[in-house]
This record gives C-alpha cells, structure tokens and sequence, in this order.
C-alpha cells in the first residue's frame, strides 16, 4: 500500500514537473511565436494530422491482431490500440497504464485474458525491436547530415543498451515462468483484467504466438511502417505551419525523439520530456524553438482530438457494461441491515 501511494505521488510530481517545463518553455521561447507556428496550421491542419495518426493506429493494431488471429477480429485490436494511445497520451498514466487498459479492452470484447496478456507482450516487444530499427536509421541520417554532431554517441550507446533490453526480454518470455507471474498479477490488479492470469496460462499462450514466425515478422513491418508514417507526420505538420523542412531530417528528428520519449516512459503523456526533446534535438537540425514547440503542441492537440472521444465512449460502454450486470443480479433486498441480511428468516408461526 505504501508502496502504491509513493509511487502514486511520483507521478503526480512529475505531471506537475513536466506541465511546469512546458509552460517555461513556451514562455522563454515566445508564446506569441508558438501561437503562430499553431495558427498557420489552423483546425484544418489539426484534423488532417489527426487522419494520418489514425491511420497509424490502424497500422499497429493491425500488426498486434496478427498476432493473435484466432482470438478476435481485426477491429477489436484496432479499437483495442486506440484505447491504449489515449489512455497513455490524455490521462495522467504511464504507458504501463496504457498497456493495462489495451488489454482490458481485448477481454471485453471477447478475447481470453491469458491472451491478451500475451499479444500485449510480445506485441510491445515488438514494436520496440521496430523502434530500435527505427531509431538506428536516425541515427544514420543524423551522421550523414552533421557528421560531427556529439549526439552520435550517446544515441549509439543507447541503442547498444535497447538491443541488450529487448534480448534480455525475448529469453525472458522463452523461459522466465516466475516474471510472468508477477507480470499476470500486474494485469489482474483492482480488476483491469476481468480475470486473473497464471502463469502458466500466460507462459503457453507466448510461446504459441512465438511459434508462428510469419506472425511475428509482419508485426515488425507493420510497426516499422508506423513509425516512418509517423515521421510523415511530423514533416506534414512542420509544411502545414509553414516551416520549410526536409523529409530526411525530419525522419532523423522523430527517432531520436521517440528514443528520448521512450527512456522516460515512468512520466505520464511524457509532458515537458518531449516539449524539451523538440527544443534541443530540433536545435541540431536547424529547427527553431518555436516550430518546435508548436510541433509538440499540435501532437499534443491530435492526441486530444482522438482520445477524448474515444476515451468518452469507453466510458459509456464500461457503464452500460456495469448497469447491465446489475439488472440482471437483480434489485438489493430494501429495508435490511447488512447484520439483518446475514441472519437466518424466520419462518411465521402459524396458528393452530
């Protein structure tokens, strides 16, 4: 419990942290400068950037649903993906709080808890593996536009430590029981999963979708192709509000940025670790601070424009979900103490 509530607080402290950065940010660089780099996109530009992101959520469930075939259909995982976005990218969750609330969404709709979980994992593993890959052409791009650049090195360590995570946690998934019993009870807590998950069950339902090597192979080219499509986005929102930026070095800046985004996954949406990623990796590629900044604030805009609906929605299937269950358990008995309902009736005594 105490352990919970400090955790809790750490989130709390780096929300206000992050929106505190954010806010100095923008001030230090120009308010009046970031409003016009968003004004020049307009609304028109926000629901077109919206569109392309969608779509790159189609894209990844798409590639989780190949995972597990047999369990549903496509657009359970899609819908499934979206919900693990917004939640990650609008409530103040880590993207362990995303994660949960993805494979929630896949029990509801009809898919076994134990495989949920498991396309979850192997789903995030994955994507990783993809984002390592994703990451590694930027930092080849990075080296062919600023040959001396100082952020080579740290990036090539980075990368180094990533292969050595994702290894570590592929021999994990193969052989580690006592992890994924931890990991089960993870998803399982305060009823985010409808049941609980053993081990065991968790452990086989892996090592099914790592038997099927055509499955996981196209899940890493439909993450891969996310990811470039997300550094098309990037570029298209940079020419919507009117700054003149290569694809290249744009596809260089969203590695290294989703990189940065990725090692500090412990802060909810990530606020003020990307505004300051913009502004310091942008600087490097040329991009001024108030481009960058409005960059992050028109992503942030986008993800609002999609999770609040589709959170919203949730929220009304979970009610409906909840009121129905309750109809049919049937009305409480009225007029009675918790102490009176655990006692015996009394049958009435009948006159001779």
């Amino acid at each position: 419990m105490a352990g919970s509530s400090r955790m809790r607080w750490a989130l709390v402290a780096s929300l206000a942290g992050g929106l505190a950065l954010t806010i100095l940010l923008v001030l230090h660089f120009g308010a009046t400068a970031v409003a016009a780099a968003l004004g020049a996109a307009g609304v028109a530009g926000l629901a077109i950037i919206a569109a392309v992101h969608l779509a790159a959520i189609v894209l990844m469930g798409f590639a989780w649903w190949l995972l597990a075939r047999a369990a549903g259909k496509p657009l359970v995982f899609v819908w499934a993906r979206l919900m693990r976005d917004s939640a990650a990218e609008v409530l103040p969750l880590s993207q362990v709080g995303g994660y949960v609330l993805g494979a929630r969404a896949l029990v509801l709709h009809g898919v076994g808890a134990a495989v949920a979980v498991a396309a979850t994992v192997v789903d995030l593993t994955l994507e990783m593996g993809s984002q390592i890959a994703y990451t590694a052409l930027g930092l080849g791009l990075l080296l062919w536009l600023r040959p001396s650049t100082t952020l080579a090195v740290p990036v090539a360590i980075g990368l180094a430590l990533a292969v050595i995570a994702v290894v570590a946690f592929v021999a994990v998934q193969r052989r580690g029981a006592g992890v994924f019993e931890r990991l089960a009870s993870r998803f399982a807590r305060d009823r985010l999963i409808a049941i609980a998950v053993s081990a065991e069950a968790a452990q086989t339902e892996i090592h099914e979708i790592h038997g099927h090597k055509r499955g996981l192979w196209s899940c890493f080219a439909l993450h891969l192709v996310a990811w470039l499509a997300s550094g098309a986005e990037a570029w298209l929102a940079l020419k919507l509000m009117g700054a003149s930026f290569g694809i290249v070095p744009v596809l260089a800046l969203e590695s290294l940025l989703y990189a940065v985004r990725s090692v500090a996954f412990i802060v909810p949406n990530a606020i003020g670790v990307q505004e300051g990623a913009y502004v310091m990796l942008g600087a490097s590629f040329g991009l001024t601070p108030d481009f960058a900044l409005g960059l992050s604030l028109l992503k942030r805009g986008r993800d609002l424009l999609l999770g609040i609906p589709a959170l919203l929605a949730w929220q009304i299937f979970e009610s409906h979900r909840l009121w129905r269950r309750r109809s049919l358990a049937g009305p409480a008995e009225p007029n009675r103490s918790a102490d009176q309902r655990h006692q015996p009736r009394r049958e009435p005594v009948r006159r001779a």
